[in-house]
């Protein structure tokens, strides 16, 4: 697909930015290549394949579930307008 300078402004205009008009055509460009790609990987035939969560086909290491932090509640709330209760107050927003 070949994209034109008026699909570069447009595309420019609805995400509101600024193009030079010095580099419409490197833009252009650079979508066109990006549209034809995804073209020629919308044409491969996947038939067959089953999908892969990691190309790598490593699994997640996971840290131990245990407290790392100590608790500083007072510390932070000592600091904090207003609390209650072991809670923040906030100004109501919603009514």
């Amino acid at each position: 697909m070949k994209v034109d300078h008026e699909v570069i402004q447009t595309v420019a205009e609805l995400s509101q930015l600024k193009i030079d008009p010095a580099d419409l055509e490197n833009y252009a460009q650079g979508m066109t290549q990006v549209l034809d790609l995804a073209g020629r990987m919308q044409a491969i035939d996947t038939q067959g394949v089953a999908p892969m969560s990691n190309p790598l086909d490593a699994t997640q290491r996971l840290r131990p579930d245990v407290v790392t932090e100590t608790n500083q509640r007072e510390a932070f709330q000592a600091i904090a307008p207003e609390t209650e209760d072991g809670l923040y107050l906030v100004p109501r927003v919603v009514e």
